[in-house]
């Protein structure tokens, strides 16, 4: 059975992008580091990365995080989805928007939807029997978690403090739920823990 997976990096101090996002600056400054585990990370960091990979049948991100992977300095043959070759796989990818651009840059693998539970109702209709990946921004993955919409959330717990940027959990109050820990992968790079949302509580 599918799963909604939250799957992103953060800093020690809650944020998933430094301060200065921009389309040629998408991780903000300092951003980058957060990634280290992805581009210079051990064999364990490499496993953790494709077994996400294997398991995605489908995507759901933000129009903020489109817009960066659509534009000049984004995502190309050399680097798509998982920071994989994009040859290797191509999910459907979700965008959750109320402005779709009038074409894009990446063909028509992106979908343009009104809603989180949309985006995430109809990439659960297309994975199959794999999991629904949601992997930012940290707005949309705030979104499917407050709203019930997750069924687990992996964080890649990157040993940065940025300071300031974009942050996973908003300052201001925000619905509560329960986290249980399945399973804690340590490396030097990033600490990659996932969590079974608990439901009905």
């Amino acid at each position: 059975m599918s799963q909604v997976v939250v799957d992103i990096s953060v800093s020690l101090d809650g944020y998933v992008t430094g301060p200065n996002v921009a389309l040629d600056n998408g991780l903000g400054d300092g951003g980058m580091a957060l990634h280290d585990w992805v581009f210079h990370g051990t064999d364990a960091d490499r496993a953790v990365l494709d077994a996400a990979f294997e398991a995605s049948g489908a995507v759901v991100q933000g129009r903020n995080l489109f817009d960066v992977i659509d534009g000049p300095d984004g995502w190309s043959d050399e680097m798509g989805y998982g920071a994989k070759p994009t040859g290797e796989i191509n999910p459907p990818i979700f965008v959750v928007t109320h402005t779709p651009p009038a074409k894009t840059r990446l063909g028509d693998r992106f979908r343009f939807v009104g809603s989180p539970s949309e985006a995430v109702a109809q990439a659960l209709e297309v994975a199959g029997d794999k999991d629904v990946y949601v992997m930012g921004g940290g707005q949309i993955c705030h979104a499917v978690l407050s709203e019930g919409l997750a069924d687990v959330l992996r964080l890649h717990l990157a040993p940065v403090v940025l300071g300031g940027g974009t942050r996973l959990f908003p300052a201001e109050a925000a619905p509560a739920y329960a986290l249980e820990l399945i399973e804690a992968v340590s490396t030097a790079a990033a600490q990659h823990l996932t969590y079974r949302v608990v439901k009905g509580q």
